[in-house]
């Protein structure tokens, strides 16, 4: 069985003197004893702030308010918590009430992309389904801090339904998003629901949840919440490991339970000054993550939210970080690094760039290394010319899946296949046949 750690113990004791590790690998445990005050991170880490200090982080709880897992407050190192990435992601900053010139409430314009309640929808062939605001914890850092701390937060079905009324009437809709605040904070009942109701929908092809349980709630994910996802396949989801730190036995525990049960994973990091702002500990972090079955999908630039200023790094530091990657570790252990644009425009790519210059017949580049190089176009290409006139088209436009067809004996084997015998088209007995017919 596995055994508290003894920081582990002395939180759980803090918060209850009978508390067994029964408790504590209860998230809904985790759940009730969630630490929401300034008086309560003191006594549960046994730390003591000086009192103006204590004033000021009091402050910023009346306009952001904190929520931290006693799992993810037990992995503070308590003799450097100044310093630690998941105290400076968990714990109230003054440097949040500090509101920057470029500082907006809503800085992607969610709500203005929102056509109904619930859902935002700036891409062609997909939507953000907004199913929960509540959050295991809340990341100090959230794009979203206008809506942490909602009261009355989880739609119910009846508020659901808009959502999925809208993306049922709307056919383009083939990826759908499931976020919040954090679906996985639902009931498995309630998601299942959902689930269920979406995969009713013929256009759908791919749902994703993006989630951050794994992370700071590890014991959400269960073995009945694992079965019962891995009946709505194809069903992706999105983690949120920011530093290497966080990918405890835990949190590695409940990743493996998800891969397990055929679930693409992949990781969406934010670059935070004072957290990971480091190429040494990005390129650890991806690592670590790709050997666990998680693919580092996006590094987001942090966003221009209200109270985010302090977090925000030069999009060039993340342009060095991505620069460090590239070549230096396996590629798919390489996020893609975006900026996603003020005013809804979307995720935009920000990479270093490989291509030194470009003429009619060859282009020079770069490497990793610094090699210079050059690619020869070809010399006899001809485009194919598209007048959009797709019937007329010399490419094969069959987007549907081809068609297996088996041959030979491999005929006779196949299950959906009923022929029984093969014969040779000069045979003279089927000729005979033929003719008496």
């Amino acid at each position: 069985m596995t055994i508290f750690n003894e920081h582990q113990q002395d939180v759980a004791r803090t918060l209850r003197d009978t508390a067994s590790w029964t408790d504590w690998t209860d998230w809904k445990w985790q759940v009730r004893n969630t630490v929401r005050t300034v008086d309560d991170f003191e006594r549960v880490l046994g730390i003591e702030f000086p009192e103006k200090k204590r004033r000021i982080y009091e402050r910023t709880l009346d306009k952001f308010p904190m929520a931290v897992t006693p799992y993810y407050l037990s992995l503070i190192d308590v003799d450097d918590y100044g310093n630690d990435p998941v105290f400076i992601q968990s714990f109230p900053s003054p440097e949040e009430l500090k509101i920057g010139r470029h500082d907006m409430i809503d800085p992607l314009h969610e709500d203005k992309d929102s056509p109904v309640p619930g859902i935002t929808h700036r891409y062609p062939d997909r939507v953000l389904f907004h199913v929960s605001n509540v959050c295991a914890m809340y990341c100090r850092h959230c794009t979203r801090k206008r809506k942490v701390g909602d009261v009355d937060s989880v739609p119910s079905r009846e508020a659901l339904e808009a959502g999925l009324k809208y993306i049922r009437d709307t056919p383009q809709v083939r990826d759908v998003l499931l976020s919040g605040g954090d679906p996985l904070m639902l009931s498995d009942d309630k998601l299942d629901w959902l689930l269920t109701r979406l995969d009713a929908i013929e256009h759908v092809d791919v749902v994703r949840i993006g989630t951050r349980t794994p992370v700071v709630l590890p014991y959400r994910i269960t073995g009945d919440l694992v079965d019962m996802l891995a009946r709505h396949h194809p069903l992706w989801i999105n983690t949120h490991f920011n530093h290497p730190r966080e990918l405890t036995a835990s949190s590695r525990r409940a990743i493996q339970r998800l891969a397990d049960a055929g679930i693409p994973l992949g990781n969406q990091s934010v670059l935070l000054a004072g957290v990971n702002d480091c190429q040494r500990l990005i390129r650890t972090l991806n690592q670590k993550l790709i050997k666990n079955r998680i693919r580092p999908y996006y590094l987001y630039q942090c966003d221009l939210s209200e109270g985010l200023t302090h977090f925000r790094t030069p999009i060039g530091k993340g342009i060095e970080i991505i620069e460090s990657l590239r070549g230096h570790t396996s590629g798919f252990s390489v996020p893609t690094y975006v900026v996603d644009a003020p005013g809804g425009g979307g995720k935009i790519p920000v990479m270093p760039n490989y291509v030194v210059s470009w003429g009619p017949n060859k282009v020079v580049l770069r490497n990793y290394e610094g090699v210079i190089t050059t690619y020869h176009e070809p010399e006899t290409y001809e485009a194919n010319y598209c007048d959009r006139e797709c019937a007329k088209c010399n490419l094969q436009l069959k987007e549907d899946d081809a068609e297996e067809k088996a041959i030979g004996i491999e005929k006779l084997l196949s299950d959906w296949d009923e022929t029984n015998s093969l014969t040779p088209q000069s045979n003279e007995r089927m000729g005979r046949r033929d003719d008496a017919a």
